[in-house]
């Protein structure tokens, strides 16, 4: 029998706001201490003048072109190079030399600094200009989250406009049979937090499954199973209807293991047909964005992104005329 996806009231569904970035829970809360009026607005959407007064103003120069300069790792981390932890590691095995001495922690880059990693020079001036731009890419089934795949399958890169500096950094994966919302970034630090375990980003996806479920099972999911890597749990699970034997349901977990939706289902013996990731903490998928396209977060909503992971963005801003949204086709191989 032919699925329906689910219909719901609309003002239930994550991506139905006018901004695609949304504040964390734990942020909401801080702000309604501070002033409820203003988070009720946020809220509701849209770009009141209340919600605009809640965004922060962009430094206009990044810390490298002037002063003491910029910590080499995140420098490096900001054009994903590696994160901050890696660089720091790389530093301490001797492999940086700045100016042809060996790098210490705590070193820093100014303008005209001559930096090597493993005795090859680094072009480290275009990460320290380079504003942050976050594409919300719907990766279609089929797809791999990978540079490049040795069986051929196509990969999410080919779909992304050029870099002329640094290079495209996925937040998190899909699996090739999972579909829906993958944040992609030029900045690696910002890409290292929205991942790290202990920032515990929610992932919401909405699920088709073969069969009814009993009360019971999804008490039990809710509680925690043990999985082959561990106990695994789903935070929240909501019934979005379906017809016959496809039902749809929402699921929200808070870490990134491999195929962990569906590898929760299955310890219940419950059939997943369909995966399809619509939020990924504040992020949600628009719901007009069609597959293998994306669209480019504007300046507004890049604040509030750094903001619910906790970093100051201290780098220029995109030129005028660049920051607008963008919802493109895909690219031709």
């Amino acid at each position: 029998m032919k699925s329906k996806k689910p219909t719901n009231d609309s003002s239930k569904q994550p991506g139905n706001s006018s901004s695609r970035v949304n504040k964390s829970p734990k942020q909401q809360r801080k702000n309604q201490d501070r002033n409820q009026p203003k988070e009720a607005s946020y809220k509701q959407g849209g770009s009141s003048p209340k919600q605009s007064a809640e965004i922060k103003t962009v430094k206009k120069s990044g810390h490298v072109v002037a002063g003491e300069g910029e910590r080499i790792q995140k420098v490096l981390a900001r054009g994903g190079v590696g994160s901050r932890r890696e660089i720091e590691g790389w530093i301490n095995e001797g492999r940086f030399k700045l100016n042809g001495e060996l790098v210490k922690l705590g070193d820093r880059l100014k303008v005209g600094d001559y930096l090597q990693l493993n005795d090859r020079v680094v072009h480290w001036e275009k990460f320290a200009v380079q504003p942050t731009r976050v594409l919300l890419y719907h990766k279609p089934t089929g797809e791999v989250v990978t540079r490049r795949d040795p069986e051929g399958r196509p990969v999410v890169f080919t779909q992304l406009p050029t870099l002329t500096t640094a290079r495209w950094i996925s937040v998190g994966r899909l699996d090739i049979n999972t579909s829906g919302l993958l944040l992609v970034t030029n900045n690696g630090e910002l890409a290292n937090k929205l991942m790290h375990p202990s920032t515990e980003v929610e992932r919401e996806y909405a699920v088709r499954i073969l069969g009814d479920v009993s009360e019971a099972t999804l008490e039990k999911l809710k509680q925690g199973v043990e999985l082959e890597d561990g106990k695994a749990k789903f935070d929240a699970i909501r019934f979005f209807g379906g017809e016959g034997a496809n039902k749809w349901y929402h699921v929200i977990v808070s870490e990134g293991r491999n195929r962990l939706v569906r590898r929760l289902w299955e310890s219940q013996e419950v059939v997943v047909s369909r995966l399809m990731r619509v939020r990924y903490g504040p992020v949600v998928l628009p719901e007009r964005l069609k597959a293998s396209t994306f669209y480019e977060l504007t300046e507004k909503e890049l604040e509030l992104l750094f903001e619910f992971a906790g970093l100051e963005r201290n780098e220029p801003v995109m030129p005028k005329g660049q920051s607008e949204p963008k919802n493109t086709a895909p690219r031709r191989r």
